[in-house]
């Protein structure tokens, strides 16, 4: 009796828990019961929040930089030619004023000059005009002698001749085709994005083609020194034939209206035949296009007369235009610029004169001379 009891106190149990759970069911609004309706991507409903792609954040571009005005550039690097080459122009300013001017004071002239790369012909043509001009004058007081020696190392770099760049095509038409040369190591990759620099200043528009293909990391330089003036950069692959980087650097400026095209080539030695041979043909296939209008060969001034034979066997291939003289500020024989243009008969156009992006200046005669004979001064 006691066990049927106790089963129907059970079932009473278990019968109410039931009612009450589903007396609190019908409570709850249908709206919370309801399952969570995902949209789809058709039904142009937003994403749950947890799901929005979050878009990553775009870099800013580099800024361009304003290239310091080339005007009067070498003016206001002057001291530095005067710090290297004060030596030369204190040195003939001594003997000029020896009271006795006799044949070993003038050996000693010529020795003055000859170490600071003058050469040998041109120091001779000099030391005998000074001689002459110093015995018409009959008087040699310091004033006198400093005139006559600006007067006669002015005469010496032939300041008629023309130093500008060209900026316009032989041709009229197209962009005005620049090719650097250079044996390696002296610095002419660094120059391009230098002379870029340069030409911008003067407000003109800049392709670069980088044609040294042999270097890896040329490339990627002249790419850096063109984002920061906003110079475009036309390059392939390490090991790509150059003569086609530069023709199709050559076309991308004439497409895109161009002023000027540089094609920095690669580096090489002179007495390499092969090397000099592709330099020529690099030239034919930009030639294709129109002529070159300059052909700059880039020199470290601190070689002396051994870039003068580098210059000669260049410009036989390729028929030089113009010389850079670079590291010209950390060399005491700035007479390498009458020499270099005597010998090959074309204009020292830009000197360098630093390691800093705007320290490569428009070569100019009297500022050069009054820094040598000037900084004597000093």
């Amino acid at each position: 009796m006691w066990l049927v009891v106790a089963a129907a106190v059970v079932v009473a149990v278990v019968v109410g828990v039931v009612v009450a759970r589903r007396g609190k069911a019908k409570s709850v609004p249908s709206a919370e019961r309801a399952e969570p309706q995902v949209e789809s991507p058709e039904s142009g409903a937003a994403a749950p929040e947890s799901e929005t792609a979050v878009e990553p954040a775009v870099p800013a571009a580099p800024a361009i930089e304003t290239p310091e005005p080339t005007a009067g550039r070498l003016v206001r690097l002057r001291s530095r030619l005067a710090r290297s080459n004060s030596a030369l122009g204190k040195g003939l300013l001594s003997l000029l004023a020896s009271d006795k001017l006799d044949d070993e004071v003038w050996e000693e002239i010529e020795d003055t000059l000859l170490g600071a790369d003058v050469g040998i012909a041109d120091t001779t043509e000099i030391v005998a005009r000074l001689r002459e001009h110093v015995q018409v004058l009959g008087t040699r007081s310091p004033g006198e002698l400093r005139r006559l020696l600006t007067e006669e190392l002015t005469a010496a770099l032939e300041p008629e001749m023309d130093r500008s760049i060209a900026t316009i095509s032989p041709t009229g038409e197209g962009p005005a085709t620049i090719m650097m040369v250079g044996v390696n190591g002296s610095g002419k990759t660094t120059t391009c994005g230098r002379i870029a620099r340069v030409l911008i200043a003067d407000g003109n528009t800049v392709i670069m083609g980088a044609a040294d293909t042999f270097r890896a990391a040329a490339a990627e330089q002249l790419e850096t020194w063109g984002s920061r003036v906003g110079a475009e950069v036309i390059r392939r692959g390490e090991g790509a034939d150059p003569a086609s980087v530069a023709f199709d650097a050559v076309k991308a400026g004439a497409d895109t209206g161009a002023n000027v095209v540089l094609i920095d080539t690669a580096g090489r030695l002179q007495n390499k035949a092969g090397l000099m041979d592709e330099l020529g043909k690099v030239k034919r296939v930009v030639e294709k296009q129109g002529p070159v209008a300059e052909t700059l060969l880039v020199l470290d001034a601190t070689t002396g007369q051994n870039g003068l034979q580098q210059a000669k066997v260049f410009g036989e291939v390729v028929q030089i235009s113009g010389i850079v003289l670079t590291k010209l500020d950390g060399s005491a024989k700035g007479g390498i610029v009458i020499a270099v243009q005597r010998q090959l008969g074309v204009p020292v156009k830009l000197v360098g004169l630093g390691e800093g992006p705007d320290d490569l200046a428009p070569f100019e005669v009297g500022a050069f001379v009054d820094a040598i004979v000037g900084g004597a001064d000093s």
